[in-house]
């Protein structure tokens, strides 16, 4: 089907489908502005601009002005360069042997981290601290103590920290709480902020991505390296076929 015409200039047509590749030029941003009825007219009023400053430049002979001849023999440069390099890349194959050695060699890559889920109380003294949990344990929630007692900003929601992995917390702190149950509570733990009393809420344990899960990234990965790999010694050949002269 052929796209709408939305104006001519000179003879030549300003189509809806012109519109929609020009735009993909811009950022997302910019081309959300010109979707909108006050955009789409805007931006058709600048192709209607360019199309006549294209025109004035045709008929001024600019296609033979020392300037535009140098900027197209670097756009010609350019695209030449970008083209070499993808025939360059062009036959890159990754096979399944290499795919699972590099699987079995970087089992680190794909293990995601224990988390733990707690929140907590801290405050100055161990004998408040133990007077506490003796509230929460005749019934208080956690929470609510949390609110009426703790110094750390968290209290404000209920003690809690959210999730984190390791090496994110003092170590004192750390150790408790990955060794805690959920929904156990700590007993008094000291550190150098006071006294926590912590209760664990959810934790996962880590665990390493299946082959079939890793291989995406992993075919990417070799991929990235064999064309690396390619470019230079391509680049390497072409030094001693082409003289280059460092000054």
């Amino acid at each position: 089907m052929e796209s709408k015409v939305l104006a001519i200039v000179n003879g030549s047509k300003i189509t809806e489908k012109d519109i929609k590749r020009s735009l993909l030029r811009f950022p997302q941003e910019t081309q959300d502005h010109y979707k909108t009825e006050e955009g789409k007219k805007e931006f058709l009023d600048q192709m209607i601009n360019f199309e006549l400053i294209y025109n004035y430049a045709l008929d001024s002979d600019m296609k033979n002005d020392a300037d535009y001849i140098e900027q197209m023999h670097l756009i010609e440069k350019d695209i030449l360069i970008q083209t070499g390099v993808k025939n360059i890349m062009s036959d890159i194959n990754i096979t399944e042997e290499e795919i699972e050695k590099f699987y079995k060699e970087n089992t680190q890559m794909f293990k995601s981290e224990e988390t733990a889920s707690a929140k907590h109380i801290l405050v100055d003294t161990l004998e408040q601290m133990k007077d506490i949990k003796l509230e929460i344990t005749n019934g208080m929630s956690f929470e609510e103590a949390a609110k009426k007692y703790s110094k750390c900003p968290s209290a404000a929601q209920g003690g809690s920290l959210g999730s984190f992995t390791r090496g994110r917390m003092v170590p004192e702190f750390e150790k408790v709480a990955f060794e805690l149950k959920v929904g156990e509570i700590s007993e008094p733990v000291k550190t150098q902020f006071g006294y926590h009393l912590i209760q664990l809420d959810e934790k996962s344990v880590g665990n390493v991505k299946t082959l079939e899960e890793a291989r995406p990234m992993i075919a990417e990965n070799i991929s990235h390296q064999k064309q690396n790999e390619k470019y230079i010694s391509t680049v390497t050949e072409l030094k001693d076929k082409y003289a280059v002269e460092i000054k």
